[in-house]
C-alpha cells in the first residue's frame, strides 16, 4: 500500500507540475542508483515534500513532524513513506526508524532546519542529521530547493505554480568519528552539510549559509571540488 500510495501521488504531481509550472530538475545524474542514501534540503514551505518525492530519481522515505499524524492524516502520511517525529525533544522511535530505512538501502529526506524558513533564508540546522549520517555510514546528497516559497496550503499539490527548481548535488561521506563526537564536532559537521546544500542555492536563499558558504574547505570536501556557481543552473 505505502508502495502504490507514494508511486500514484508522485505521478500525479509531475502532472500538475508540467500543466501549471515551470518546472525543473537538475542533477538527477548525482544520485546513486542503489544503496542507502540521506538527502537533505532547505525547507521553504509545506510542497516541498510533495515536490522532493515527485523530482527526486529514487523512491523517498521522510521524517515529518508529528502534529501531522492526526485523525485521517495519520494513516495517508504513513501510506506515503513518512514517520512521525518530536521536534522539540530527543525521538529514539524516529531515530530507529530511520536507521532501519537507511539499513534497508533505502533513500531517506531529511530537512535539518527542523521548520520550514519563513523568509526563504536558511536557519541554522540541528546536528541529527550528523548523528544519522555517522551511524548508517551512508553517503549525503545535497539538494537546493527554490520557488515554493508561500506554498503552504494543501490545495497548492493540485495547482502548484512559479518557477520551480530541484538542484541535486555531488553525493558525499562524512570522515569515520572514533568515540563519541563532541557537540562542537557535530555542529562543525552540520555546517559543512548545510554548506553544500547553500552551493545549490542562489545567494537570497543562503541566510545563515551565506553569501557564499563554500570557502575552499568545502569546494574541496570529501568527494568533490566542484565550485559554487557551476552548481546552479541558470535555466
Amino acid at each position: 500500500m505505502t508502495d502504490l500510495l507514494n508511486t500514484a501521488c508522485s505521478i500525479t504531481q509531475r502532472g500538475t507540475l508540467r500543466l501549471f509550472s515551470d518546472w525543473s530538475v537538475h542533477g538527477e545524474e548525482n544520485v546513486p542508483p542503489m544503496g542507502p542514501i540521506i538527502v537533505v534540503a532547505n525547507h521553504v514551505s509545506n510542497f516541498d515534500p510533495p515536490l522532493m518525492s515527485a523530482s527526486f530519481p529514487r523512491r523517498i522515505w521522510f521524517l515529518a513532524k508529528k502534529e501531522l499524524f492526526k485523525g485521517p492524516g495519520k494513516w495517508f502520511f504513513t501510506a506515503y513513506g513518512a514517520h512521525p517525529v518530536n521536534r522539540s525533544a530527543t525521538d529514539p522511535a524516529a531515530y530507529r526508524w530511520a536507521l532501519q530505512k537507511l539499513a534497508n538501502d533505502q533513500c531517506l529526506m531529511i530537512f535539518p532546519e527542523g521548520t520550514r524558513s519563513r523568509t526563504g533564508e536558511m536557519k541554522k540546522a540541528q546536528p541529527g542529521v550528523v548523528r544519522l549520517a555517522l551511524k548508517s555510514q551512508a553517503a549525503i546528497v545535497p539538494v537546493g530547493i527554490t520557488g515554493t516559497n508561500g506554498m503552504n496550503s494543501p490545495l497548492r499539490v493540485f495547482s502548484p505554480s512559479g518557477r520551480l527548481r530541484i538542484n541535486i548535488g555531488r553525493a558525499f561521506t562524512l570522515p569515520n568519528i572514533e568515540g563519541r563526537p563532541s557537540p562542537a564536532v557535530l555542529q562543525s559537521m552540520t555546517d559543512m552539510i548545510m554548506g553544500r546544500v547553500a552551493m545549490m542555492l542562489p545567494p537570497n536563499y543562503r541566510g545563515a549559509y551565506g553569501p557564499d558558504p563554500a570557502g575552499d574547505e568545502l569546494q574541496t570536501g570529501p568527494t568533490d571540488a566542484t565550485s559554487v556557481e557551476s552548481n546552479i543552473p541558470t535555466s
